[in-house]
């Protein structure tokens, strides 16, 4: 596995440096504490790629806040998605609250519209979601976020987060895979 991760790594492109994705992560925390301050916001880090997303935007983020974390995922570290997956619900009582959802990629958006949907099922008075990457993929999806870092092209990203097989989330900068390096095996 080792040998087919540094082999995606060194042939893959590079979309935004590390600076690029730092700026749009200030853009982002501008425009939400804007909009979010004086909502006493309950933060849901959607687990394992929302922790670089959240953990950039949270000590920019300057209202008083409560954080827990999500994990509903379609992927499980593989390269496509399927069922979603319930693993982690929040412990924070959602009823009332003003719920931020940050996440690492909007790509079908099935994964957020179903944590979005279970918030207001738990009493939250609104939601609000935060992704770094809006991928474009040139048809509407079922949720769209609130705040967006960048949109990019439909490809296969990893890193600030996304991953290749569950790993390369720690590559400082946004990377595309090559179009044919997301089916080694």
């Amino acid at each position: 596995m080792l040998k087919e991760i540094k082999y995606v790594q060194s042939t893959a492109d590079l979309l935004c440096s590390e600076s690029e994705v730092e700026a749009a992560i200030d853009k982002m925390a501008q425009k939400i504490n804007l909009v979010l301050a004086d909502c006493n916001p309950l933060i849901l880090c959607v687990i394992n790629g929302g922790i670089v997303a959240a953990g950039k935007l949270l000590t920019r983020l300057t209202m008083p806040l409560n954080i827990d974390a999500i994990n509903a995922s379609r992927y499980q570290n593989q390269t496509s998605g399927g069922s979603i997956e319930w693993i982690l619900k929040p412990a924070t009582p959602l009823k009332g609250r003003t719920i931020l959802i940050i996440d690492d990629i909007l790509d079908e958006g099935l994964t957020l519209a179903a944590i979005y949907q279970y918030c207001l099922e738990q009493g939250a008075v609104s939601v609000y979601s935060a992704v770094l990457v809006d991928k474009i993929l040139g048809h509407d999806k079922p949720v769209k976020a609130d705040f967006i870092g960048l949109a990019l092209e439909n490809r296969y990203l990893f890193g600030y987060g996304m991953d290749y097989k569950g790993y390369l989330r720690n590559a400082p900068g946004i990377y595309a895979c090559k179009e044919n390096d997301k089916d080694i095996s």
